[in-house]
């Protein structure tokens, strides 16, 4: 159920679109994108530089990435819980001082010695993913928040539009200087913001929100005992999915499908996945305007979930045979999934002032954490029914619950964000 605050003496002033809190979420999404897609960036070089095998880094590799993405699944319910008890702020500040402690970390694996190297490796990307985990969906709940109902979708696409090509960084300084100076530049962006948050302000609903002391907050397990709140919640998680099969499956193991493709020159998956995230920020950036052009938040999703659906179909069936047109596939798909941070507000305005952290923040790590599911079924997969059509399977069940979700959820465009779960 839900009910209006009673409360609006801080409520926060009306911000505009460029104002510091939506400067800085953007600059955290984007220091955000950079650590969180390196490892699939340098996993065959790092892999290769620790003396593994093919076959070894496609196995380890995926295992890490699975550790990673379970770090983000714990992370996301433990810094959600903290979003909604302690404040939007704290989360950031908490999040982005773990992932680049963890991030520099990775980068001196090569002189560990007092541990298995690779242990060690998965070690520290999960708990790098437990630090990612918070900054997203704190950022996203911050703007909401602080911005007018009219701007919010402009709003939050912009702050994952710039945030997205922290992968096309992250990219470059791989191939600029190595996979382990990209870690140290990961580690160091993530100090660096820390000064620029020091004159952001809270939220002003969370203010009015934590000065009632009779309001329950950041309560995770509320999201089980209502039926209508675990629909929208499950649903909420439902409408990502595809936009990780898209980058967890599809372009980190774009090698993979290119020589199943009979694709002759080598592909590389850091380069795949770079190529997918500029897409994707410019879906990202046009999703906002889009939804303010239909009214309507599950129009621009569904239009730019078949856009990917339709790409995706290319990609696997329509028997490709150069590396140009598979990275050209990977930009097109990743547009289709620019609908990542209208999903993730979607997520937020889908719930009261009390829980919304909690829900934007947990629900974009929960479908990050499907991909330990998807990874394992592609590879289980993969003996009888081959690259191609284990990747298909894998798809077929994300656009399916993808799609069904998007239809019948509530639509939340123009939304009042000022209430309460009860």
């Amino acid at each position: 159920m839900a009910v209006p605050t009673v409360s609006s003496k801080s409520q926060s002033p009306t911000v505009g679109l460029f104002s510091l809190p939506v400067i800085v979420a953007a600059l955290g999404y984007f220091v955000d994108i950079y650590d969180l897609l390196l490892f699939g960036i340098v996993r065959v070089p790092s892999l290769k530089d620790l003396g593994l095998s093919p076959d070894q880094i496609s196995t380890v590799g995926a295992t890490i990435l699975n550790w990673q993405m379970g770090g983000l699944l714990l992370g996301g319910i433990l810094w959600g819980v903290l979003g909604d008890k302690r404040g939007r702020l704290s989360v950031l500040f908490g999040s982005i001082i773990t992932y680049s402690i963890a991030n520099i970390a990775c980068g001196f694996i090569k002189n560990i010695t007092f541990m298995d190297p690779i242990t060690y490796y998965a070690l520290m990307r999960f708990i790098a993913g437990i630090g990612l985990a918070g900054e997203l969906g704190a950022g996203i709940t911050l703007v909401s928040e602080v911005l007018p109902k009219e701007k919010r979708a402009i709003g939050t696409s912009l702050v994952a539009g710039i945030g997205l090509f922290g992968a096309v960084v992250a990219y470059f300084t791989v191939k600029l200087f190595d996979w382990q100076m990209a870690f140290f530049v990961g580690g160091g962006l993530g100090f660096g913001l820390l000064l620029l948050r020091v004159g952001v302000v809270e939220s002003g609903m969370f203010k009015d929100v934590s000065d009632q002391k009779h309001v329950s907050r950041g309560d995770f397990l509320s999201f089980f005992t209502n039926w209508d709140r675990l629909k929208r919640y499950l649903k909420c998680i439902g409408i990502g999915l595809p936009t990780w099969f898209v980058i967890g499956i599809l372009a980190t193991f774009s090698n993979e499908f290119g020589k199943a493709l009979g694709i002759s020159e080598e592909i590389q998956p850091g380069l795949a996945i770079m190529w997918c995230y500029v897409g994707l920020a410019v879906g990202d950036l046009a999703s906002g305007f889009i939804s303010q052009a239909l009214a309507s938040r599950k129009k621009a999703v569904t239009l730019l979930m078949i856009v990917s659906l339709l790409f995706g179909l290319i990609y696997l069936y329509m028997g490709i045979k150069s590396a140009a047109v598979l990275y050209g596939l990977c930009l097109a798909m990743g547009f289709g999934i620019g609908y990542w941070a209208m999903f993730v507000t979607i997520g937020a305005e889908q719930f009261g002032t009390n829980l919304r952290a909690t829900a934007a923040t947990t629900v974009p790590n929960m479908v990050r954490g499907m991909v330990i599911l998807m990874t394992s079924l592609y590879g289980d997969l993969k003996p009888s029914l081959g690259v191609i059509n284990a990747g298909a399977v894998v798809g077929i069940i994300a656009f399916a619950l993808g799609f069904y979700s998007i239809l019948t959820i509530p639509e939340t465009h123009g939304k009042d964000l000022n209430y309460l779960e009860e």
